[in-house]
């Protein structure tokens, strides 16, 4: 349920149309819906400003599209997370208008815009190219979710001279995510040369002792550059839903 449901259904009980039992059953009944195997919270986006997000990893291509289905039919807006070809051949089955990023592996649909607008630009910067999955990711949360959003790739610290000429951008944003494997230096430098918040996202690309993403984690948790937020390995979805809150509420 949204925000405009809810209202013509408050609207109705003012005008005497409906009674306050049957208020209190419609957005009750609209809170969430169960499918045996999973349970829709349908008053996501009214708590958080955007609706339940769908994570495909163990789910059977038929569960994905069962509650793609209800999300969107009753909201219109759906997003998906590590979605494989096949869980995406059986959304869009009932979902005609979804979309794959075969890269982010992410599912979306935006039948109408989203109930809350990021103010500034949220810039996701990249070490390298094997980073590039989990940058996607970052950039089709942050972008479904009503942001301006822009990329700037494979400037890692083995040639710091690629980013130290994108001055510009990086100062132009409000909110920077940093996407790095190997020994996950780049938000420590992206840190130390702006004044906005930095969210450093660790991946699990790397040689042997880089530990599938320990050891770039440890780096950016230990980070000398003040203010440097760090998220979990190749959680690329959580930095992005946390650049948006924070792009929100830029003045």
């Amino acid at each position: 349920m949204i925000k405009p449901e809810v209202k013509k259904i408050l609207l109705r009980y003012k005008q005497g149309t409906r009674s306050e039992e049957e208020v209190v059953k419609a957005i009750s009944s609209g809170m969430v819906e169960t499918l045996g195997f999973a349970t829709v919270d349908h008053h996501r986006e009214m708590r958080q400003g955007f609706p339940e997000v769908i994570f495909c990893e163990g789910k059977t291509g038929l569960q994905v599209a069962q509650i793609a289905k209800k999300i969107v039919n009753r909201g219109g807006v759906l997003f998906a997370t590590r979605a494989n070809p096949k869980q995406f051949s059986a959304v869009k089955k009932v979902v005609r208008r979804a979309r794959y990023n075969t890269v982010a592996r992410t599912i979306s649909v935006t039948n109408r815009p989203v109930s809350k607008r990021g103010q500034g630009t949220i810039l996701i910067v990249t070490a390298g190219t094997s980073d590039l999955p989990v940058a996607e990711e970052a950039f089709e949360t942050a972008t479904i979710m009503g942001n301006n959003v822009d990329r700037l790739t494979d400037v890692g610290v083995a040639g710091i001279h690629r980013l130290l000429t994108q001055s510009k951008k990086l100062h132009s944003a409000s909110v920077i995510i940093v996407v790095a494997g190997m020994d996950g230096a780049l938000p420590s430098v992206v840190g130390g040369l702006v004044d906005v918040p930095v969210i450093a996202v660790p991946t699990s690309v790397g040689y042997g002792a880089n530990f599938g993403g320990v050891a770039p984690l440890l780096t950016m948790l230990n980070s000398c550059a003040a203010g440097v937020m760090v998220m979990n390995i190749d959680n690329g979805f959580g930095a992005g839903v946390a650049a948006s809150r924070i792009n929100r509420r830029k003045n």
